[in-house]
Order: C-alpha cells, then structure tokens, then sequence
C-alpha cells in the first residue's frame, strides 16, 4: 500500500511525499546474511522550517512541539517497501500529534461528597495519630 500524495496530517495540512527524505541504510540487529548486505532500514526526515505547505502557525506549532527536523525510523520489516510505508506512517502521526491542539481545562470546584470526603479521612487520620501518642503525665 503506498501512501496518498500528498500525506494528510490533520488540522487541514497535507505535506507533498516530495518534502520527505527518504534514506536507507543496514538495519541493525539479528538476520544473518540478509541483514548484512541489503538496506532495508529507512529513516524518513521532514523539515519543518523550510516547507512550504505550511501555514506559519502549523509550522510554529510543530517547532515548538518537534523541532525544525521530524524523523521517524522503521527497521521492522525485512522488506525496504514495508519500511517504507511504515517509516512515513510513523512520520506522519508524529506530525499528526505535534498539530493536535490541547483542550482548554475547565476548572472545576470539588463536589460536596468530595469535600465531606476529604474531611472525614483528615478526621480519622488525626485520630489514629492522637491515639499513638504518649498518654499525658498524671
């Protein structure tokens, strides 16, 4: 399955597949002779600060969050396709999350349950304290 062109990331930004570096290299770990000689791994970089399907508060949100340089590595796979495909998925909800704004907290007052509660633990704790102490002199 190859990803769509452009890659949606949320927020209404999609980032063109032409804007992402793709690099292989020798993936790392157990695979005998396979391993050694084919470049399955593949690290998928996306600058930041020099793209231009942006908007300038998509790409300050991003630098905040990520960073002028989002990379996302995949190594899973034997195959450099499915790393591929893993690599930009990867990559794309690293950027999915870093465009994500956090809800506002609304504040909130402790219910009444919630503060007889709390009140009624102080009062047995102070008292379970009181009764370890040394009765007093006579």
């Amino acid at each position: 399955m190859t990803p769509p062109d452009p890659l949606p990331i949320g927020d209404g930004a999609a980032i063109p597949l032409e804007e992402i570096e793709l690099r292989a290299s020798r993936s790392s770990g157990p695979g005998g002779q396979h391993a050694n000689v084919t470049s399955s791994r593949i690290e998928a970089v996306f600058d930041v600060a020099s793209s231009p399907s942006l908007t300038e508060a998509q790409r300050r949100r991003l630098q905040e969050k990520l960073g002028d340089r989002v990379t996302a590595v995949s190594q899973d796979a034997r195959s450099q396709a499915r790393n591929r495909e893993l690599a930009i998925e990867r990559l794309q909800s690293k950027l999915r999350d870093g465009l994500r704004r956090p809800k506002k907290r609304r504040p909130t007052k402790p219910s009444r349950g919630a503060k007889e509660r709390r009140l009624e633990q102080k009062r047995r704790t102070s008292q379970r304290k009181a009764e370890r102490r040394r009765p007093p002199p006579d």
